[in-house]
């Protein structure tokens, strides 16, 4: 594959020393606006990324590890060998980013230090992504996306108010963080383009730090209010009314009625204006206080109706609705089609796999997915001759000792 891609970062080199899913998240959004990452993973001898054992998998082949780690170039290295340590520095010094996601301090017993890796390239940017951060009294906790949504209270306000406290479906915190991180490393960028000369910086992301900021209003309101924010299950804890409602096909719909003219439209679709002049319903703080009888009178309404009925006519008067999706419905919705939100990409494995297209888009510098996620060590030789101008001697010498 091309080293480089197109987009704004093209020629930026990266090493990703990092697993699973936050730091891995943070160096694809790098590669898919240009960057050379360059993913490093032990040798097959010395282990494998937790990540290659999560389901989904087909013909043996994990596909997550397909999106996750798309654009990439991978290489396998064992740092833990001075053969292995030494080669890193070297790559280290050809490097402008390290993503890393160990322990805090796992890379200083390594011997490889800020110092030493600044000595190895002045000006490096290292991202260090873990669960709780580089200090504190949870730095050493292990960083996986329950823990983090559970600390950084997004498990506590999802689900039914009268039950208990639901995961998500997906570990979300893990790509929340990566996008921080892959912001931080930019920031950092930034910062080293209109200053030269100056060091290099860590950039310490803290996956819980990162939940606690996407749910900003939690701190405030428990400050200021002396209040939990609860579980509310589907009715929205904002505005009123707003749900999830079972249409009369049993497919699903979001409806919610998020400003005072959307109500007013809402009113005057189902016939009742007499509903904006009543004292319950003419603001929203009373609409929040009145919304069972409001969510009620709008899930009769949708469950007289098939979904696509629902959809368009809320739609049509102005009311923001929405099928509930599941990933099929995703894959044949036209408007995503048209957007190539979901695209296909070249696949070794499987002639090509679906996955979500570039976020953001740029009109000037797009981006681009140039090939999914590789086998660990697929690049082996050409990155070592490419970046280091290794021998074929060297690199059976680097296998024989399972340095590579």
């Amino acid at each position: 594959m091309r080293a480089t891609g197109r987009g704004p970062l093209a020629g930026l080199r990266v090493l990703e020393l990092s697993t699973v899913i936050a730091g891995p998240f943070a160096a694809s959004l790098l590669a898919d606006f240009g960057a050379d990452v360059i993913k490093v993973s032990l040798p097959a001898s010395a282990g494998d990324d937790p990540l290659r054992a999560m389901p989904p998998h087909k013909d043996g082949r994990p596909l997550i590890w397909k999106v996750t780690n798309r654009n990439k170039r991978s290489i396998t290295l064992d740092l833990r060998k001075p053969e292995g340590r030494r080669l890193f520095l070297r790559l280290v010094a050809r490097s402008a980013v390290l993503v890393e996601n160990f322990r805090p301090g796992t890379l200083d017993r390594w011997g490889l230090d800020k110092a030493t890796l600044w000595q190895a390239r002045p000006g490096l940017t290292i991202l260090r992504v873990t669960g709780f951060g580089q200090d504190g009294p949870y730095r050493n906790h292990p960083g996986f996306a329950r823990l983090f949504e559970a600390y950084g209270g997004l498990t506590y306000i999802t689900g039914e108010a009268d039950g208990p406290p639901l995961h998500p479906g997906y570990p979300v915190g893990d790509p929340i963080g990566g996008v921080f991180g892959a912001l931080g490393v930019v920031a950092a960028l930034y910062h080293r383009a209109q200053h030269p000369d100056a060091p290099g910086q860590e950039v310490d992301l803290s996956l819980t730090e990162a939940m606690l900021k996407i749910l900003e209003v939690l701190a405030v309101k428990a400050d200021q209010l002396g209040e939990a924010h609860a579980r509310s299950g589907n009715e929205n804890a904002f505005v009123a009314p707003a749900g999830v409602f079972r249409a009369a096909d049993g497919h699903w719909v979001t409806v919610t009625c998020a400003s005072q003219s959307i109500f007013e439209r809402f009113c005057g679709l189902l016939g009742r204006p007499e509903m904006i002049g009543d004292a319950r319903f003419a603001t929203n703080t009373a609409r929040m206080q009145h919304r069972h009888e409001l969510n009620a009178v709008l899930a009769a309404w949708v469950a007289a109706r098939p979904v696509d009925d629902v959809v368009s006519t809320l739609m049509e008067a102005g009311v923001s609705a929405a099928p509930v999706y599941d990933a099929l419905q995703i894959l044949a919705d036209p408007h995503f089609a048209a957007r190539a939100a979901i695209t296909s990409v070249p696949d070794a494995d499987f002639g090509s796999v679906k996955m979500p297209g570039l976020v953001p888009r740029f009109s000037a510098t797009p981006g681009e997915i140039r090939s999914t996620g590789p086998e660990p060590g697929a690049h082996n030789d050409e990155v070592y001759r490419e970046w280091l101008g290794l021998s074929d001697d060297e690199l059976a010498q680097l296998r024989a000792t399972g340095a590579i």
